[in-house]
């Protein structure tokens, strides 16, 4: 038997809330580990009892500067009272001085991404450019410090591994089909009310909340392209709103906003705000096409998702995307809205391609399981006890 404590603070929103939503009920199945999860106090109360699993309630810090502090005097006393014997930090930053051997989970794309250095200087956003280096020294030395760093693609670990100088293992997260789908909730009444069948629209999905990186603007920009060249309507679903403060983070939403006005006059994008996850599977299926902009990526959940939905993809050219999707996708220049248009028009004239693009998806999100992720995940821990050798 193997006592790991997760450390999840850093898991508010996106993919770090969908990693503990689907690890947790995996890792309490497993009779050979009982696991402490470290969670704030609003997370916790998504989850039930669980066998294997204890919950350590922490009080939400602002920021991830501050949390970081705070954990490094913390974390110790928790490991000391849940008595474990491998620490996961779930949140790119590690605790520095562990006194037991420590898995880094690393899934921040922006601290390596050169182009969203450049974007935020061509916003004139230079406060939260400070911030995002401090951060990616921060991320560094917790590589550095970490016994082992673990990335969700291949891609990114090689990314992670040059910036670092430290061998990343690259893990894959997971997808569970049955669980994903499990729930037959009805979508929220006025989502329904803004997906109400429409004969001879084109329907594209972007699942995102705002933020600089996912390239709204791109998006945006494809759409008069589109709705001059096609002979039929096309309407854009957000799973967001573009109102600064409505979205996680410090990102200013007036330039997405103002390119998305016109299009909001003619009704050709709907911003039907944050979708319960639970329900995302029926989002997915009221829609065509899956489009991602995203000019940073580490593994992009909404891809496997909208794979396993029978969505044909449109996704910018990143080493990421193309491992993840392979021929279930077409690609198109990150930063070019007409080439963007262009492989949606594709997608659309050929019904051919779109029925191939989506077999080809649903075969591949067979590829991603949470039980082998977990699997992998608990050898690495056994992999890493001590054997007999003091840390300092």
């Amino acid at each position: 038997m193997i006592r790991l404590l997760i450390n999840g603070l850093a898991a508010s929103a996106g993919g770090g809330l969908t990693y503990l939503r689907n690890v947790i009920p995996h890792l309490s199945q497993r009779v050979d580990a009982e696991t402490t999860v470290l969670l704030n106090a609003a997370i916790r109360q998504e989850f039930g009892p669980l066998p294997n699993i204890s919950f350590v309630e922490a009080a939400e810090n602002s920021g991830p500067l501050r949390r970081f502090v705070s954990e490094q005097t913390e974390l110790p006393r928790v490991i000391r009272q849940s008595g474990a014997q491998i620490l996961i930090s779930a949140g790119n930053f590690a605790l520095w001085n562990s006194p037991i051997p420590q898995i880094l989970l690393s899934r921040n794309s922006l601290y390596v991404s050169d182009d969203f250095r450049r974007d935020l200087r061509s916003r004139g956003a230079y406060a939260l450019l400070i911030d995002t280096w401090i951060k990616g020294w921060l991320a560094r030395r917790s590589i550095i410090r970490s016994d082992l760093t673990v990335a969700p693609s291949d891609a990114f670990a090689r990314q992670l591994s040059h910036w670092s100088g430290r061998r990343v293992l690259p893990v894959y997260h997971g997808f569970d089909a049955e669980a994903f789908t499990s729930d037959i909730t009805p979508l929220p009444s006025t989502v329904e009310e803004q997906l109400r069948p429409e004969q001879g629209t084109l329907r594209l999905l972007f699942v995102s909340h705002y933020n600089y990186y996912r390239n709204f603007e791109t998006l945006f920009r494809a759409m008069p392209i589109l709705n001059h060249r096609l002979k039929k309507r096309v309407k854009l679903f957000l799973t967001c709103h573009l109102k600064s403060g409505n979205n996680p983070g410090n990102y200013r939403t007036h330039s997405a906003a103002a390119l998305a006005n016109t299009l909001r006059e003619h009704q050709n994008i709907v911003e039907l705000g944050m979708v319960p996850y639970r329900s995302l599977h029926l989002l997915y299926r009221a829609c065509n096409v899956y489009v991602t902009p995203a000019y940073a990526e580490s593994f992009a959940h909404p891809l496997i998702e909208s794979m396993s939905s029978g969505l044909p993809v449109v996704a910018s050219d990143l080493a990421v995307h193309r491992e993840i999707c392979g021929d279930a996708a077409v690609y198109f220049p990150r930063f070019s809205p007409e080439a963007l248009a262009e492989q949606v028009l594709r997608v659309d004239e050929s019904p051919k391609l779109a029925q191939s693009l989506s077999c080809n998806g649903l075969q591949r999100s067979r590829d991603f399981s949470w039980s082998d992720h977990v699997e992998r995940l608990v050898g690495l821990a056994h992999d890493l006890l001590p054997s007999g050798r003091e840390r300092n």
